[in-house]
């Protein structure tokens, strides 16, 4: 109760757990929560490719990094059949001369989402990260 000069707690209320994340309660979006449930449950993918400035030149990867989403040392051919897909896929790319590297970051995104969708039946979020490199 509360009034003029004094405040008493007369009732108490029954909760669960309570989580604070962060500095203080409430400064977490939608989208992150999204993101760290996503991250919980499947796991996550990065893709590195480097590739030559100008020509966009494919000179080293497509490397995959797994966290959350597979053990790789009792997984090296799930990731073998993972690069396989990603080098078809940007090869697709570049047979059709596609250059733009939004174009190529979600091709080989959609690519690899796809195959581990149909083979495990799980959605790691899929990061690709390209590196450009002047020769």
């Amino acid at each position: 109760s509360l009034n003029k000069r004094e405040c008493k707690v007369t009732e108490t209320v029954k909760t669960g757990a309570v989580f604070v994340d962060g500095l203080g309660i409430g400064d977490v979006g939608n989208v992150v929560m999204r993101d760290r449930q996503i991250l919980s449950q499947d796991g996550m993918i990065l893709i590195l490719l480097t590739m030559e400035k100008g020509s966009n030149r494919l000179l080293a990867g497509p490397d995959i990094i797994t966290r959350g989403f597979i053990y790789v040392k009792e997984s090296d051919e799930l990731i073998e059949e993972m690069q396989t897909v990603l080098e078809e896929a940007f090869e697709h790319l570049q047979q059709k001369n596609i250059t733009d590297w939004g174009k190529i970051k979600t091709s080989l995104k959609d690519a690899l989402s796809g195959y581990v969708w149909k083979k495990m039946k799980r959605k790691p979020m899929i990061l690709p990260v390209i590196t450009e490199v002047e020769l």
